[in-house]
């Protein structure tokens, strides 16, 4: 327990209940009298620094990443000021994965399907900010929603019970959360470094193994393909439809997204971020019946399939999924059917290629069935595979361990700094003497939009941003 923590002395019933009991003297007030929206038009190319919303950071966007999908013209966009909380507003029904709640400290450009909101002088903006993030990451905020895609408005929200404290209150409230979370964010940093450092330890073994087998003494030859360099002599260079036949996926209506209770698995990008699906898919967001999958003409991916993204930012992020039941995909996904080669093998083949490198030119990022059929890759004979196989699970099994460990410590530091964010907003913990207690920053500390390292969340959530601008 951190010093100076401890439940408030006299609490009263909200009336609420997600909210339950509150400190007895804050006030419960409609969102309305707390936030007031605000969009400012981009008329005339006043601004032209982009902005993102990256799994609940504000960031700017680099130039080199504005691809992918985007408006004919940035006048469409909102402006945006330090002190803005942005709301992701779209498809709350089937995106349940991204946060959605930022806060801007850079004067920019956002796409206009996000909602931009300003605090009322009866809180203070950090306050305004952390109290809609706790909704946010308790998942709150998801019941507001509403139209077939749960979209949601301001007129949703403005009657929604807002905690309000003493200003001062809310100034403690404030410093005690940005110094813990500095710490939380500062901790997962080194777990991030550390595991991309054992990550690059597991790709350097598996590199060679691929690249020149087992053998010390083997004797080499030119691939001809750079990623490869040289290998050995007895190994064929073949393009992959050699070992493999590739279907992209097919369309899947908003209609019939969400259901379940039908035989096959119908499976979308998000699909592959969920829990226990990190290699083979376990469980998906939807199933469809075989009838349905007919009728939508929707390919069933045999078992021991690999799945992958094939267009937009999702394709940068070069996921590889397998399947552990016959399976449908949407058409942001493509399925690879192995048929000439051990299944794990391939299956470590496709994951050392690149797939945004070799996407064909444009404003979206995308891969056909011909492109990735024709990739050259190094293959040994049947139970030469087999044994690179079996010598990977073995050498590298420590590293996969430790990354695994390492990945459960920053899910388990995410999960303490949402349950602390949301007791100390909605008056379940008293920091005013921690907050006091604190030591004052003396050192030039990076914002905490800069701390965390860019996961593949947040490569996703700026892809879903992308293609919102384009709904907008």
């Amino acid at each position: 327990m951190i010093a100076g923590l401890k439940p408030y002395p006299r609490m009263k019933e909200s009336g609420v209940p997600w909210l339950g009991e509150v400190p007895e003297h804050w006030e419960v007030s409609p969102a309305f009298a707390v936030y007031r929206p605000r969009q400012v038009k981009n008329t005339g190319l006043i601004e032209s620094t982009v902005l993102s919303l990256s799994y609940g950071r504000i960031i700017v966007k680099p130039t080199e990443k504005l691809r992918g999908l985007v408006p004919e013209s940035f006048e469409t966009y909102q402006i945006v000021e330090p002190g803005n909380i942005i709301v992701r507003t779209t498809d709350l029904q089937n995106d349940q994965t991204s946060l959605r709640v930022g806060h801007a400290r850079h004067r920019g450009i956002i796409t206009a399907a996000y909602m931009c909101l300003e605090t009322n002088p009866i809180v203070l903006n950090e306050f305004g900010y952390q109290y809609l993030n706790a909704y946010d990451l308790l998942k709150i905020i998801y019941g507001f929603g509403s139209g077939l895609r749960q979209n949601l408005d301001f007129s949703d929200i403005k009657r929604m019970p807002v905690l309000v404290p003493p200003l001062p209150e809310q100034a403690a409230i404030v410093r005690f959360l940005d110094y813990m979370d500095r710490r939380i964010r500062r901790y997962i940093r080194a777990k991030q470094k550390l595991i991309k450092l054992l990550e690059e330890q597991k790709q350097a073994i598996i590199h060679r193994a691929v690249t020149r087998g087992l053998a010390p003494n083997v004797r080499l030859k030119p691939s001809g393909v750079p990623w490869l360099g040289d290998v050995p002599e007895h190994w064929g260079v073949i393009p992959l439809k050699r070992i493999a036949y590739f279907k992209s996926g097919a369309g899947f209506p908003i209609a019939e997204q969400g259901t379940q209770g039908g035989e096959i698995p119908f499976l979308k990008v998000s699909d592959m971020n969920r829990t226990g699906n990190e290699t083979w898919i376990e469980t998906a967001d939807s199933t469809v019946s075989k009838e349905t999958a007919q009728r939508l003409r929707a390919y069933v991916l045999p078992a021991n399939s690999v799945i992958f993204p094939k267009v937009g930012g999702a394709l940068l992020t070069n996921k590889r999924r397998l399947l552990r039941v016959p399976s449908c995909v949407d058409n942001n996904v493509m399925g690879c059917v192995v048929h000439g080669a051990d299944l794990q093998y391939a299956f470590i083949l496709l994951q050392r290629i690149d797939l945004g490198r070799l996407a064909k030119p444009g404003p979206v990022p995308a891969i056909g069935e011909s492109e990735v059929g024709e990739i050259k890759v190094a293959v040994p004979p049947l139970e030469e595979q087999s044994a690179i196989v079996a010598f990977l699970e073995r050498e590298c099994s420590q590293l996969v361990d430790a990354i695994d460990h390492g990945g459960r410590e920053i899910t388990l530091l995410r999960e303490y700094r949402t349950r602390l964010i949301a007791d100390v907003v909605t008056g379940k913990l008293d920091v005013r003497e921690a907050a006091a207690q604190l030591p004052e920053e003396t050192d030039a500390s990076e914002p905490l939009d800069e701390i965390e390292d860019d996961t593949e969340e947040a490569a996703e959530a700026e892809d879903a941003t992308e293609s919102e601008e384009m709904e907008a």
